[in-house]
């Protein structure tokens, strides 16, 4: 697989980060929040092709029909729970904050996970690999995080609500695509 392929495949994978982590910065946000925020979606898009390549013959079968049911309950409930905090009080319990970006982050790396087969069936170079998809999907998550700020300070509440139906929309997309295979 060339570089640019890569890169491309890569930008593909982190289209989902992305929009999660716009919907993450809509609160309030500092440089540490960005920073945790694309640590997590960049290391767990660089982990989980390595857990395909690695696990995909064994547990492949058996993860992959259910992978679009995972996701959309994750992305659902996460953006429910989004709506719902848009109208109260936004909870700042950093334990909370934490079991939620990760449990974004595996949502939004599970198509991950199949590309790890992929590679593994290709016998693509792993580590250029998961190197290059883990730092553009960090860079994506970083900048949107600060997009997704500017929009919050904006407009606040609306963004909020947006961001929330924003997430539910993408588990959507990726149970009916789940469905449809």
């Amino acid at each position: 697989m060339s570089t640019a392929e890569l890169f491309l495949l890569s930008a593909g994978l982190s289209a989902d980060a992305f929009s999660v982590s716009v919907c993450r910065g809509t609160g309030r946000i500092n440089f540490g929040k960005a920073l945790v925020t694309a640590l997590y979606f960049g290391l767990f898009q660089a982990l989980m092709p390595v857990t395909g390549y690695f696990f995909g013959d064994i547990f492949g079968k058996y993860i992959t029909p259910f992978s679009h049911w995972a996701a959309f309950i994750l992305l659902g409930f996460i953006g429910g729970k989004m709506i719902f905090e848009a109208f109260g009080e936004r909870e700042s319990d950093t334990d909370s904050d934490t079991k939620e970006l990760f449990v974004l982050a595996i949502a939004t790396s599970i198509d991950a996970f199949a590309v790890g087969i992929v590679f593994s069936a290709q016998e693509i170079q792993l580590m250029r690999s998961v190197f290059i998809i883990g730092m553009v999907t960090f860079v994506i998550s970083f900048v949107g995080v600060y997009i997704g700020n500017i929009f919050g300070s904006k407009y606040g509440k609306k963004a909020e609500i947006s961001g929330g139906a924003i997430l539910m929309l993408i588990g959507l997309k990726l149970l009916l695509a789940g469905l449809n295979h």
